[in-house]
């Protein structure tokens, strides 16, 4: 049977071999039976071998009515997949709880007054309220919006993958807001027309390489800003936004912000702030390279001045940006010398729901929300489709994504009345002040605006 050349050894160990497959098969066999349900039969336990596995106890809630305000209508219009497939699992949840999802809009100038008297009176109008930050601050502060870990547990989506909601980024030092996962952002964009035009690197590529700075962009800028038939008008500018807004962003991607709501301490002091104003006034006062159409380098729609396609840099969210006629791309705004990765914009616009204080059962109408927006995924990532419809580059979408998207500083210091940000950038860039002069002048002013709000 065996050929000789086989050592006495080797024979030994293969008889021994057939010997153990044979036994395996024989306390393996399942007499005929299909092994696979053998391999799907669950193990017996000691817990499962006494009682069966528990199901979930759901609480009928008698058609209790489940209302979420924003000051829109928030009610999915059942046009495109997901909206259908949110209006299917709305039903779902509502049969399942006996509840009513209802959703309510409030129009924006009473929205917060109407939040605030009804919530101080104990009953507050909506379960789960949209709220703007600086809008939810003040009340955060007093008291009247409940922390994350108050109505969520080690079970929630929120607490771990957070792909169905996420936490927003913490307000008054703890967490407060939360949302469904988006993409999007404020990015430093720049004109690919003129950059071609006028032989200047491209700034993603400079990105690519760790190249992409305060020092760079300002280079960039300068050479940008151009008067190219010699008539003594500039035919082309390195820049150009609103003053205040700005100041905001480039003091976000140096660490900075105006107010440290965390600490209820004025920001403007700050060295990483007084140097991001040192820089926003070098653009404005001694590079001269940005564009102010309206003569007021204060008015806020010089946000918008880069439409007239004689600007090669500007910073714009995707809203803005839908309609433009020529042709761009975008990277992060660049990180100054205190900056990080972990904000690369100032979020002044920021907005996310919350629980008031005073809704019954917030554990539990947490949960339902959570249940209602568990839809399977139909974009490859949040907002692929909105961001498909903007930008034209593939590098536009992934930049967005990977490196801008989550990384907004919370810039708050329009929740403290009477703090005095849009003077202290007044006085510089349009006074041509002494940036630790105006510091100087309006330090006592907004650490009393903070102090007012209370910590």
């Amino acid at each position: 049977m065996f050929s000789k050349k086989i050592k006495p050894l080797t024979i030994g160990l293969f008889i021994l071999m057939i010997l153990f497959v044979a036994a395996c098969s024989s306390s393996g066999s399942n007499n005929g039976k299909s092994n696979e349900t053998e391999v799907n039969k669950p193990a017996v336990t000691a817990e499962n071998q006494s009682s069966p596995q528990e199901k979930e106890e759901v609480p009928d809630l008698g058609g209790r009515v489940i209302r979420l305000s924003a000051w829109w209508d928030l009610t999915p219009n059942g046009e495109s997949a997901s909206s259908k497939a949110e209006l299917e699992q709305i039903a779902a949840v509502e049969e399942k709880y006996n509840v009513n999802i209802e959703f309510v809009n409030v129009p924006f100038d009473n929205y917060v007054d109407k939040f605030t008297t009804t919530t101080l009176a104990g009953e507050p109008f909506a379960d789960i309220v949209m709220l703007e930050n600086k809008a939810a601050l003040p009340a955060i502060l007093k008291g009247q919006i409940l922390p994350i870990d108050e109505f969520t547990d080690g079970t929630s989506n929120i607490n771990n993958e957070q792909n169905l909601i996420k936490k927003n980024e913490p307000l008054g030092g703890g967490y407060y807001g939360f949302g469904r996962p988006g993409n999007s952002g404020v990015s430093l964009m720049y004109n690919r027309e003129i950059f071609k035009q006028l032989g200047l690197p491209d700034l993603q590529e400079l990105y690519a390489k760790g190249e992409w700075s305060w020092s760079k962009f300002e280079e960039i800028a300068k050479l940008a800003t151009k008067d190219t038939n010699n008539d003594g008008k500039n035919d082309y500018w390195g820049f150009s936004g609103w003053g205040l807004d700005i100041a905001r962003h480039f003091a976000a991607a140096n660490g900075a912000k105006a107010v440290d709501d965390a600490a209820g301490k004025e920001g403007i002091s700050d060295p990483k702030m007084i140097e991001a104003l040192e820089f926003v006034n070098k653009l404005y006062n001694v590079d001269k390279v940005v564009k102010v159409k309206t003569g007021n380098r204060m008015e806020w729609t010089e946000i918008e001045t880069f439409k007239d396609g004689d600007v090669a840099m500007f910073m714009a969210a995707e809203w803005m940006v839908g309609d433009l006629q020529f042709d761009f791309s975008i990277v992060p705004i660049p990180n100054g010398p205190q900056g990080s990765d972990k904000y690369v914009f100032a979020d002044s616009a920021g907005q996310g729901f919350f629980i008031p204080k005073g809704v019954k059962d917030p554990q539990l109408v947490y949960k339902i929300y959570e249940e209602m927006v568990d839809i399977p995924p139909l974009e490859d990532f949040p907002g692929q489709t909105w961001l498909e419809g903007i930008y034209k580059h593939q590098e536009d979408i992934d930049m967005v994504v990977q490196h801008i998207s989550g990384r907004g500083m919370p810039a708050l210091e329009d929740a403290y009345p009477d703090f005095p940000l849009s003077s202290v950038v007044e006085d510089i860039i349009s006074k041509n002040a002494s940036v630790t002069s105006t510091i100087d002048k309006y330090k006592q002013q907004a650490q009393a605006a903070v102090d007012a709000l209370g910590k």
